[in-house]
C-alpha cells in the first residue's frame, strides 16, 4: 500500500521527469511539426483534389524547363532540381551541426550553422529567381492570358484558365489548366518558402547565440538539435511539393 500510495502522490509534470522520456522543449517542438504538417497535408490534398478533377493540367516539363542565363534551353526540371538539391545540402550541413553540439564542438557547430544558413538563402534566392521568372518571364503571360512569340515557339499564359503552352518549332501541346494552377503553385511554395525563411532566422540566431558561448555555458547544444528538427522538415516538406508541382 506504501507503494501505491508513493506512486499516486508523484507529480510526473512538476519539473521532474517527463513521462515521454523527452524534454519538454524537443516535446512541444515534435507537436507544433505535427500540426504543421497538417496544415501542409490540407493544402496538398486540396491541391490534389482540384488536380484530378481536371481533364487538363499544365504539362511541368515544359512550364519549368528554364534556367538562368540560359533562357529556355530544354532543361525540363534542372532548376527546380538544382533548388532541391541544394535543400538536401543544407539538411546534411545542420545534421553535422547537431552532431558537432553533441560534441559540445563549438567551432563545429559554428562552421556547420554558416553553411547551413548559405544553404537556405541559396534556396530562397533560387525561388525568388522562380517566381520572377514565371511572373514576368516570356513564357508566363499573365495579363488576359495574351499569347506572345518567342522566337518559333509560341506560347500563352500558363496559369490562364485556357492556357496552352507551345511545344518546340511552334505545335502547340494539349496542356491546358485552370487558374487554380497558378493560385496553388504560389500559394504553396509561398507558405513553404515562408517556413525555408524562418528557419534561417531562426539559425542565424542560433549561430549568434553560439558564438556569444550561450549554449557552452549551459553544458549542452540542446537548442540546435531543436533548430535541426524545424530544418529537417521543411526539406522533407519539399519533398512533397516538388512531387505534387513538378513532377506529377
Amino acid at each position: 500500500m506504501a507503494t501505491a500510495g508513493a506512486q499516486m502522490e508523484t507529480k510526473w509534470w512538476s519539473g521532474g521527469k517527463s513521462p515521454f522520456n523527452v524534454e519538454y522543449g524537443k516535446l512541444m517542438m515534435w507537436y507544433f511539426l505535427m500540426s504543421d504538417a497538417f496544415t501542409f497535408g490540407a493544402f496538398l490534398i486540396s491541391y490534389g483534389t482540384i488536380r484530378f478533377s481536371q481533364n487538363y493540367w499544365p504539362d511541368p516539363n515544359v512550364v519549368f524547363n528554364a534556367f538562368p542565363f540560359a533562357g529556355h534551353a530544354n532543361l525540363p526540371l534542372a532548376f527546380v532540381s538544382l533548388m532541391t538539391f541544394i535543400l538536401i545540402v543544407s539538411s546534411v550541413t545542420m545534421v553535422l551541426a547537431v552532431h558537432a553540439g553533441h560534441k559540445n564542438d563549438k567551432q563545429g557547430v559554428i562552421k556547420w550553422m554558416i553553411w547551413t544558413i548559405i544553404g537556405g538563402i541559396a534556396f530562397l534566392s533560387c525561388q525568388a529567381w522562380e517566381w520572377t521568372h514565371l511572373i514576368t518571364g516570356d513564357h508566363a503571360v499573365l495579363i488576359n492570358g495574351e499569347i506572345e512569340n518567342i522566337g518559333t515557339t509560341v506560347t500563352r499564359n500558363p496559369w490562364g484558365p485556357a492556357a496552352n503552352v507551345a511545344a518546340h518549332d511552334g505545335h502547340h501541346v494539349g496542356t491546358t489548366g485552370p487558374v487554380a494552377f497558378g493560385g496553388y503553385f504560389f500559394g504553396i511554395t509561398g507558405f513553404h518558402g515562408f517556413h525555408v525563411l524562418s528557419g534561417v532566422v531562426i539559425n542565424i540566431v542560433m549561430l549568434i547565440m553560439t558564438i556569444n558561448g550561450v549554449f557552452e555555458r549551459r553544458g549542452h547544444y540542446l537548442m540546435i538539435e531543436k533548430a535541426g528538427l524545424y530544418w529537417h522538415f521543411v526539406d522533407l516538406v519539399w519533398v512533397f511539393v516538388f512531387l505534387c508541382f513538378y513532377l506529377i
